[in-house]
């Protein structure tokens, strides 16, 4: 899943410039950061997790990008239109976007863009021989339609067209994943499966240099398309410097000596020393760092197997809502965040769609807050009064979710519902997730797009696992009505609207069990 941390990354470098100097060449702005777990490629094609998306989007670009509020905007592609039948995606391109210099052109310069160079992107994407993780992006386009080549074609140097197989209103927040950048046929060509470390794009930064697992350098193009709101051409840094240092207290330490300008996330071993119970920045460190707090597209949450024909949903007693409803009522998300979390997370009291979503989190729906006496009314109903006659239930979760399941635990226990828990590791548990294995588990879902159909689909019945994300086997007519109409209303307020119902919808049958709407966590230095 591609994770939406991409654009943020961009935010900080172009918003913190850090006045370093570096190396030999003085008086140079350059943003550093360490990458722990390594970078295996800087091919966009195999842009799937975040440590390879943050330096392929500082390299390439594509026909569109969001902006600071998760809106769609141009990128390459200055303007577009879609058809009324909402099938046919047709974008002009600009005419001043320049690969990178390379000598692999004809002296040695950037040649211009044209929109031949997307046809070969995309169907690279789509090539079985390439086998990028990214190619489900155009699953959905429609292969049969007429003089297009795979759904998609250049009608001239500055004419881009993409049919699809059938409406699909977010077509174009998936066009903003780092798989759909554009790359230069005869330089992917040339290397082959070396491109991954000889990029050549248009963004940004342009490669310099790559010792993997030590090393990694990126530095201004001085050419590039995009300008801010005062007519500076971007970027404002003259390079990125990228370390790969794998152990997390080290990071950390280089981060206090000045010699890291930026970490992200919240990690144990400095948690406590950096953060206060509140979920503040140490007051000590007020002069020398910036803590950075946000949104991210990620909802934490506890699953049900709802599906009672397969052999492990036999006797299910998640199967009566009474039971899937008091565990929702049965915890306190708000003193579990505040104790395990620091605050740093958003307490799950909405739906399964979490906050910051665009134009959905304006008026968030009502979901589930702690109510310990309404949970035992509920068992009482089931016919378990006191949990009595209730069967253990077994919760399955990884190792770093233990503490957040231990608590939820013990709430569970002062209603009366034991919960037993097994711990897994991380393959086989998503293993045994996708293919149904599961009773109950933990999971979380992370936005590949920033509109909340990515989340909602997750309940639809055509998806069910483990062909699709929908591992719950949640199945209801109305919400996949509802659903279907959404992805032929181009609207937004009217699909906002459909999207609430269905988010209401989950919440009332107690689908699943939300926990948290995650928060991203940024740390600078104070320059």
């Amino acid at each position: 899943m591609h994770k939406l941390k991409s654009y943020y990354f961009l935010l900080v470098l172009t918003v913190f410039s850090c006045q370093n100097y570096y190396q030999s060449d003085r008086f140079k702005n350059v943003f550093r950061y360490n990458e722990s777990k390594g970078i295996t490629s800087l091919d966009p094609a195999f842009a799937r997790s975040q440590t390879n998306i943050w330096p392929v989007n500082q390299l390439f670009n594509g026909l569109v990008q969001l902006d600071d509020s998760l809106q769609v905007v141009p990128c390459i592609a200055r303007r577009w239109t879609v058809s009324n039948d909402g099938l046919v995606y047709t974008f002009v391109l600009r005419k001043d976007v320049y690969f990178h210099d390379s000598s692999l052109f004809p002296g040695g310069k950037g040649r211009r863009v044209v929109a031949g160079d997307f046809e070969y992107s995309l169907g690279r994407l789509v090539d079985e021989k390439v086998a990028s993780p990214g190619s489900w992006i155009l699953n959905g386009i429609d292969k049969n339609a007429s003089n297009h080549f795979k759904g998609f074609v250049a009608l001239n140097d500055s004419v881009f067209q993409i049919s699809l197989i059938r409406p699909f209103p977010a077509f174009l927040g998936l066009l903003t994943m780092q798989y759909c950048s554009v790359v230069p046929r005869e330089v992917v060509e040339h290397y082959g499966d070396d491109f991954r470390n000889h990029p050549i794009g248009t963004g940004p930064f342009q490669f310099k240099y790559w010792k993997e697992g030590e090393k990694l350098v990126l530095v201004k193009n001085p050419n590039y398309f995009e300008f801010d709101s005062n007519h500076h051409r971007l970027p404002y840094l003259d390079a990125v410097d990228i370390s790969f240092i794998a152990d997390k207290q080290s990071e950390f330490l280089e981060f206090m000596k000045g010699n890291i300008d930026f970490l992200s996330g919240v990690q144990s071993v400095y948690k406590d020393e950096l953060i206060t119970k509140g979920g503040k920045l140490n007051p000590k460190y007020r002069n020398r760092f910036v803590m950075l707090t946000h949104p991210y597209l990620n909802t934490e949450y506890l699953g049900f197997l709802l599906d009672s024909t397969s052999e492990i949903g036999r006797g299910n007693p998640f199967k009566d809502i009474r039971i899937r409803q008091a565990i929702n009522y049965g915890f306190d998300r708000v003193k579990m965040v505040r104790y395990l979390r620091n605050n740093l997370a958003i307490p799950a009291v909405n739906g399964f769609v979490p906050l910051g979503m665009p134009f959905f989190s304006d008026k968030p729906i009502s979901g589930y807050s702690y109510n310990p006496d309404k949970a035992r009314k509920l068992l009482q109903q089931a016919g378990f009064p006191n949990g009595n006659g209730l069967p253990n239930l077994t919760l399955t979760v990884t190792s770093d979710y233990l503490d957040l399941c231990e608590f939820i635990q013990h709430e569970l226990e002062q209603i009366g519902v034991k919960v037993n828990i097994d711990v897994s590791t991380g393959a086989k548990f998503k293993d045994m997730v996708a293919n149904s294995k599961l009773i109950f588990f933990r999971g979380s879902w992370i936005a590949d797009y920033a509109d909340a159909e990515n989340y909602l689909s997750l309940f639809y019945s055509k998806n069910l696992s483990p062909g699709g994300p929908n591992t719950t086997h949640f199945t209801n007519p109305l919400f996949d009505q509802l659903y279907d109409k959404s992805l032929k209303e181009f609207d937004v307020h009217r699909r906002i609207a459909y999207y609430k119902q269905m988010d209401k919808m989950i919440v009332d049958k107690a689908a699943v069990v939300p926990l948290y709407y995650d928060v991203a966590v940024r740390f600078t230095q104070k320059d």
